[in-house]
């Protein structure tokens, strides 16, 4: 049996703290859609005003080597940067900035169901409910900020490793 979008929603850190008429009023906006493995659901670099959240199945983040790097060809293969599942959200800095997606997704596994849920949409709501829009914000600001050090962690890694492999200057 599938759960209802309602339960989905109440096992995701975005909607943390929601009460239970709060997460029927977000409910009503979600579109479940489900793909298979190899779906690409969102490019980088380009614009989109959705998020989506994990309901069951699982998610790839792919980054373009070219895209940061002079010496990598356009023609790279994107690298795989982590993979999301049940109850992780994806796409949520396009309800804050509105710019350009900075990775790509790909669907990780078959009969993955997600929910989509509109930037305008969801803004609307906060503004006629306010006690839900600031909780929304303060959670999406706390998902954010998790990323973004998950993110500084792997690239001082990354650096740690590169320093560890040069040759010594001698």
């Amino acid at each position: 049996m599938q759960p209802s979008i309602r339960t989905i929603l109440s096992t995701t850190e975005i909607f943390d703290n929601f009460s239970d008429s709060q997460l029927t009023l977000v409910a009503a906006l979600c579109t479940p859609v489900t793909y298979n493995q190899g779906h690409v659901l969102l490019s980088e670099n380009e614009q989109s005003d959705e998020m989506y959240i994990i309901g069951r199945g699982g998610v790839e983040v792919l980054v373009n080597p070219a895209a940061v790097s002079s010496g990598a060809q356009d023609n790279t293969e994107p690298v795989v940067l982590t993979e999301l599942r049940q109850g992780q959200v994806v796409g949520e800095v396009a309800l804050v900035d509105q710019g350009v997606r900075s990775a790509t997704i790909r669907v990780s596994r078959d009969d993955t169901l997600l929910l989509r849920l509109r930037r305008d949409q969801l803004m609307r709501l906060g503004e006629t409910y306010p006690v839900l829009g600031f909780k929304l914000m303060r959670n999406l600001a706390s998902e954010l900020a998790t990323k973004i050090r998950n993110t500084d962690w792997l690239v001082r890694q990354y650096q740690l490793r590169l320093q560890s492999e040069e040759p010594d200057s001698q």
